[in-house]
This record gives structure tokens, sequence and C-alpha cells, in this order.
């Protein structure tokens, strides 16, 4: 049972260094996307679009659109791995209460 714990924590840790990445991709993804759509809006202001419809507007431009499904989907990534790591953690502290019950039951005389 042992060796299975040593599994398990191993395959945490790369879901973990996995998640790490991820999320940092998020975060570039996040920032292009809010970045462009910032200077997006203030063109389109200053070429005289209405503000109470600019939000709209920009966020159907294909390119602004793009960026923010680009950053969605790292999300979702990030949010999967988030989930995997979880997991992980969850499984070893299973085994690990599983071996406490097996060796707290041994009787030695």
């Amino acid at each position: 049972m042992w060796h299975e714990i040593e599994e398990t924590m191993g395959k945490a840790e790369k879901s973990l260094t996995e998640y790490k990445r991820l999320n940092e991709e998020y975060a570039r993804k996040e920032y292009a996307y809010r970045t462009a759509l910032s200077k997006r809006l203030l063109q389109r202001k200053t070429e005289g679009y209405a503000v109470t419809n600019l939000s709209d507007i920009v966020r159907g431009e294909e390119d602004i659109a793009k960026l923010k499904f680009e950053r969605d989907v790292a999300e979702g990534l990030k949010n999967s791995a988030e989930k995997g790591t979880d997991f992980y953690k969850l499984y070893a502290k299973l085994m690990e209460a599983q071996t406490s019950r097996e060796w707290g039951q041994a009787k030695y005389q």
C-alpha cells in the first residue's frame, strides 16, 4: 500500500506543477484580453461610438472575442488542473486513513 501512496503523491506533484503552469497561462490570457479590450474601448470612444453600447460592440469584435475565448479556455483548463490536484490530495488522505486503520488494529503480544 505504501507504494500506491507514493505513486499517488507523485501524480499529485505533477498535477500541481501543471496547475501552476496553467494558472500562469490563464493570467497571461487574461492580461492580453483585458488590455486589448481597454484599448479598443478607448479607441471606439474617441471615434464617437455611443458609450452606452460600446462595451457590447467591442466585445463582439472578432479579435476581442477570440481573446476572451482563449482566456475562457485557459480558465477551464486551470480549473480542471486544480480539481485534479484536489482529487489526488483527497485520495492520498483516504489511503493514509486506511493505512492507519490497518496498522492501528495490529495486535502485538
